[in-house]
Formats: structure tokens, sequence, C-alpha cells
């Protein structure tokens, strides 16, 4: 296992980046670029691999060597005056950004890929994870952390499951030693990401400016804090629950009302509105003797909003927000034989209290056995309130190029092979405008990093929320179709189809190996999805022209026409490059829905095709 040391390492006057670290990667076939800081005019000399760099800080007391293009290898060591870096291996160094998709860790992950993450440890696959930093100027550096970690269970626990995935599926690939660096953020719209020159003339830009005045941000942080700690005050003085105590397994629940868990427009609405505030929820299930008093998981699927969950008034889970899993353990001597009170207080800040649908409910024991839950749920409501938190709503980390300047630029001009983007879900407001923001921040990211030519590859947004039979031109699907023209538009970009990994409930599919394994083919080889080229008619008929083979496929599911300015849903045939739609209208479109689960085409390659609209 690989140590840890100081990251900011400092020695001889000489401090470096937090990425300039023992057990780094650094990036074969191109010149490798080390920096650093130290007095004004101060010398520094660099060694690595035998030979000698040197250089002398400016009047900003930085200081820069590039070290000419190395060969895949390691472990090796670099010395900076007197400050020694060991175990570096060269080999291919990718970065991985955008929002909660690449957020999504191995811990999340693991029912699906338990047995591998289990047992895969590798020593040339190294892991840095940058943590969140938001800021109004561009930074030096990036915020201190744990450094380079090798790729085993512990260490990518918390890490970017995508990033572990592609590197080690590149690593099958290449055998050459992996680097990935993880700098990404939940919730973050494309424009945090962008160099804030990009944005003038726009709103992003005013509002950017009005995070420059710290003292505005200090005022609105201070009132937004005390909002929230109101609310919650309030809201828990007023819960019948808490006052009564519906955690109680002896509280006489009989006269409470019984709803099916997905049926939340039911139990979660109070006088015609969706309930802001606390609901319980409560129900018996019954242990048999062999597992009275055995340790268990209790999987609750996935809630919006909060929870705090009680098996027999014990305390054994709490989640403060919607999207993770609720994964909780059940301690030994817990559960008893016969009847068992399991209880579920919900808090919602707003929107409506949900189960997300096709997420696991039951309890697990050691052994394998399960005992399901109902979905049948006796409820009442704890506390209504007002939706909240009430007062200086402010968040900081998703204003125009906050995170550019905090988690990209200091990274800069570090030596990378390529970058994986997803994100655009926190942009679907809006989509029509994110094709020209991604390929601005594109061109700032190149540019930072000296390289004109670095690839990008842009993963499209999964498939999400219900299935619609009818036409939909959702803003889902727009963004989509942003995605794919930049991607189309640019010689060293590739777009990843993933529209068919998504979970109709849950903006957090858990596919993020297949996701990986895709990224890693557009990287490695350019293999991308089936992409159209042009539109043709063709008599009675209209054909769809693709830039590579399709396997055959007689009745193509998700497919649309236009005709008199009305879309309605067509079947077609897909043989080598073609799809052939025995119809003729003004436009033909492709998997145009926010989940398209009846998209069938797939390319020779086995990639799907891309949604598209011509």
């Amino acid at each position: 296992m690989l140590s840890c040391i100081s990251l900011i390492a400092k020695a001889g006057g000489v401090s470096l980046p937090a990425l300039f670290h023992s057990h780094m990667v650094l990036q074969r076939g191109q010149d490798i670029p080390v920096w650093g800081w130290a007095e004004k005019g101060e010398t520094v000399i660099v060694e690595f691999r035998g030979k000698k760099y040197t250089a002398t800080t400016d009047s900003n007391g930085r200081w820069q060597v590039n070290i000419p293009k190395q060969k895949a290898g390691g472990p090796y060591t670099m010395t900076i005056s007197d400050q020694i870096l060991t175990d570096i291996m060269v080999g291919d160094v990718w970065l991985c950004s955008g929002q909660s998709n690449v957020d999504i860790t191995i811990e999340r992950v693991y029912p699906q890929y338990a047995t591998d993450i289990d047992t895969y440890s590798n020593d040339n696959i190294r892991l840095f994870q940058v943590r969140t930093k938001a800021s109004v100027s561009v930074g030096k550096d990036v915020k201190e952390n744990i450094g380079w970690k090798s790729a085993n269970k512990q260490n990518a626990w918390t890490f970017s499951a995508l990033g572990y995935f592609l590197a080690q599926k590149i690593y099958k690939e290449t055998g050459v030693p992996q680097g990935i660096i993880q700098s990404s953020l939940g919730g973050s719209p494309i424009q945090a990401w962008l160099a804030i020159d990009s944005l003038k003339n726009t709103e992003y830009y005013s509002n950017y400016l009005l995070y420059t005045d710290s003292a505005y941000v200090a005022a609105q942080t201070k009132a937004n804090n005390r909002a929230n700690d109101v609310w919650f005050n309030t809201m828990n003085a007023t819960d019948s629950g808490q006052v009564e105590g519906y955690v109680n397994p002896n509280y006489n629940d009989s006269g409470w009302n019984v709803y099916n868990q997905y049926d939340n427009r039911a139990w979660a609405r109070h006088n015609g509105k969706a309930i802001t505030g606390s609901i319980w929820l409560r129900q018996h299930i019954n242990v048999d003797k062999a597992h009275a008093g055995k340790p268990a998981k209790l999987l609750l699927g996935t809630l919006h909003d909060m929870d705090y969950t009680y098996v027999n008034g014990k305390q054994v889970g709490v989640t403060y927000y919607q999207y993770p899993p609720r994964r909780y353990t059940i301690p030994a001597g817990l559960l008893h034989e016969g009847d068992n009170t399991i209880a579920v207080r919900i808090i919602v800040k707003s929107g409506m209290a949900n189960f997300f649908k096709d997420k696991p409910h039951e309890i697990v024991f050691e052994d394998g056995n399960k005992v399901s839950l109902s979905l049948e749920w006796k409820m009442k409501t704890g506390s209504v309130m007002p939706e909240g938190p009430l007062g200086g709503k402010i968040n900081t980390n998703n204003q125009a190029s906050v995170l550019y300047n905090g988690m990209i630029f200091p990274l800069a001009p570090y030596a990378i092979k390529g970058v994986v983007w997803y994100q655009g879900e926190s942009n679907t407001g809006n989509p029509l405008e994110y094709g020209n923001m991604l390929k601005k921040m594109m061109g700032n990211w190149r540019t930072i990093f000296n390289n004109p030519t670095l690839p990008f590859n842009i993963v499209q947004l999964a498939g999400y929320m219900d299935y619609s039979e009818k036409p939909q031109n959702s803003t889902w699907t727009q963004l989509r179709e942003q995605q794919r023209l930049v991607a189309r538009d640019d010689a060293h970009a590739t777009i990843t189809a993933a529209h068919d990994l998504g979970e109709a409930s849950d903006i957090h599919p858990l596919r993020k190996r297949e996701v990986a394994e895709r990224c890693a083919m557009a990287l490695l080889n350019g293999v991308q999805s089936p992409q159209p080229v042009k539109l043709e008619k063709r008599g009675e008929k209209m054909v769809v022209i693709m830039d590579q083979p399709l396997q055959d496929n007689d009745g193509t599911g998700d497919l649309e026409i236009l005709v008199n300015g009305t879309w309605h849903n067509v079947s077609g045939k897909a043989h080598d490059k073609e799809i052939i739609i025995n119809e003729v209208g003004d436009k033909v479109r492709y998997a145009w829905k926010s989940n398209p689960i009846n998209a069938t085409l797939v390319g020779k390659n086995k990639l799907p095709v891309v949604p598209f609209e011509l």
C-alpha cells in the first residue's frame, strides 16, 4: 500500500503543487512541466532519470522546468532541490471532470461489482482526488488532499467509480501505468467550469460579480445558515412524532392510514399540496427464530429527501439528502423473533417525498437470507412547514468560473493524455446554450494545459425519468443533441452514448463500469457510437446514412418522423450503414426521449447508436 505524506511538500524554501507528490504518474510521450514556488530569484534544480534541469524563480516566486518526453516505466525518483519524490510512474494521465455522475463512488456502485472490487488491486494505477474548492479568482494550487493512491478497494472506496473503471480498462488494454485525476462536483453547472472571460455579456458574469464581494457572500451565507437552523428547530418542535414517540416499537399505530409507498400523491400531500416538513412511516416485519439477534443490512432503496431510520426504536441510519442508496447496518441483538418495527422519518425541504422505483427494499442477513419489506406503510404527518430553508439562499459552488478557478486552473499545465467530461444534468433548464459553453470550456482547458489538441471524451446524459410512448421533446434530449454536435464538430473530441445505461427513477445510474469501458474505447482507439451523416429521400422512403455499419434490425424502436409539423412514431429497418423508413417527412429523430428504453439500434462495434435529430 502506498504511504501518504504532506501534500504541499516544502524543503529548502521550495514548495510544490499538491499534484507533485511521491507515487504520482507523469504523462508519457509529452514534455512534462514541473513547477513550484520559492524565493524570488532562487535557483531550483530538478533531477529525473539521471538528468538535471535548472530554473530560476520569476518575480512572483514561480519556477518551471520542462522535462523532455519520456517512455512509460517506473518506479522512478525525482529530486527537486533538497526534496525527494519517490515511486513515480510514467504512463497515461486522464482528467475526469463534471458533476455527480463523476462523483459517484466505488462505495455507491459496490453491490453491482462486489467480487471484482473485492479482489482487484493494482499498484500501476494511481488515483488523485481534487477536493472541492470554489474561488472567484484563479488559484495557485488545489486544496490539500491525501495525494496519489494506488488502486485497491480501500483507496478507491470514496473515489470516482467512472475514473477507477476507466483506468482499470485502459491498463488492461495497454499495460501502461495509469493516473486518474478526479476533479468534479455534484450538482455543478457547466458555467462553473469556464474561465470568466468566456462568459462576459451573459447573466452568469453578473452573478459572478456579486460573488466577488466577500461581505455580500458572508452576509448571505450567515442568513442561509440561520434560516436553516430556524427551519429545522421549528420543524422538530412541532413534529407530533417527536412528542408522541413514533419510533417506539410499542407505539400503537393501528389508527394510521396505510398507503403503497409509490402512491406518494396520496401519502406525501397535505391539503392538496406536497408536504414540506416531516412524514412518518412505519411497518412491521416478522423475523424467524434462526435469524433473531443476527446482524443484517436494511436496504431502503433511495428516498427523497432526508431520512432518519429506526429498527425496534433504535436509530440504524440517517441520510441527509436524496440521492444515496439507503444501506443501513442492523447490529447484532436488535432484531428479535416475531414482530419487529421499522420506522422512517422522512424530512422534505422542497418537492415531494417519494420512494424511487426499482430499488431493493429488504433486510439481508449475512447468510444470504432475506426478508422483503412490504410496499405498504402506515403513514402519519409529523410537521407541515413552509418550503425551506428560508432566507438568504446562496450556493458559492455553482457560480460562474468558481470551479474552474479553484479545481482546474491550478492543475495546469500538468501533462495529461485526455479528459472525460460527464456533466449536463444541471444545465437541462436551458439546453440550447449548452453547446456553445461546452466549446468554450474545451477551449479554456486546452489553453491552460498548453495543448490545442487535448482530447475530450463527452459522456451523454444517461436515460432518466419515465418512458414516454408518444414523441417527446424534453430538455434532456436537447442537451444530448448539443453534446453530440459539439463532439461531431471537434476533431479532437469523441462522444460516449449512455442513454441505455440509465435508470428511470435515479439520476445517478450505477452501471459506471460499462460507461467507463465505452470511454476507454473512444480515448484509446477513437471507437464511438454510430452517428448519422445525412438524411436522404428516396421515393416514398427516408434513409438515414450512418458513419459506420449497424447490426441488422427489422424493428427499430424510438424512431420518429416529422410530417406537416407533427412528430409521430414510425418503424424502420437498419442494414449496413442505413436506417430505412417507409414514410416521407421533413425530419427524423432517434432515441429522442428522456429515457429511450426501446432504442434498439446497435453498431457492428456493439455500441448503441447515438440519439440524434436530422
